[in-house]
C-alpha cells in the first residue's frame, strides 16, 4: 500500500531577459505506509533499511529533475551501500525476515550473499 506524501509545490522563475528556468521547489514524493511507527524498533534492521528505501526513493526522483547533481548522486551511492549491507546482514542471520522484507518494500533480491 503507497501513499503519496504532498509536500509545498512551489515554482519559481530564473533568468532574465526572453528566457526562463523554471525550477520546482518540492514535488510529490511517494512513501510507503508503514504499519505504526510506535512498534516498530527504530535501531532494526528492517526500520533501517525502511529508511534508506525512502531516501533512495527521494533521491531518484529529485535526479529528475537535477541529472547533474553529481554530490547527492554520491550520496545516493553511499546509502546504497548501506543497504546493500544491512540487507546482506539480514539475509545471513534470519532468511525469512530477508524475504519478507523485500517483498513489502518492493526491491530486488540481491545476487551477491
Amino acid at each position: 500500500m503507497s501513499l503519496l506524501l504532498l509536500i509545498n509545490k512551489n515554482i519559481y522563475q530564473k533568468g532574465g531577459g526572453e528566457s526562463f528556468h523554471f525550477m520546482i521547489k518540492n514535488s510529490f514524493i511517494p512513501v510507503i505506509s508503514q504499519k505504526k511507527k510506535e512498534e516498530e524498533n527504530p535501531g532494526s534492521v528492517e526500520f533501517q533499511v525502511f529508511n534508506f528505501t525512502n531516501k533512495i526513493r527521494r533521491l531518484t526522483s529529485h535526479f529528475e529533475l537535477h541529472p547533474k547533481d553529481y554530490l547527492s548522486q554520491r550520496g545516493l551511492r553511499i546509502i546504497l551501500g548501506k543497504r546493500q549491507r544491512l540487507l546482506s546482514y539480514l539475509s545471513k542471520k534470519n532468511k525469512i525476515r530477508y524475504k519478507n522484507l523485500i517483498n513489502r518494500l518492493g526491491i530486488r533480491d540481491s545476487q551477491i550473499s
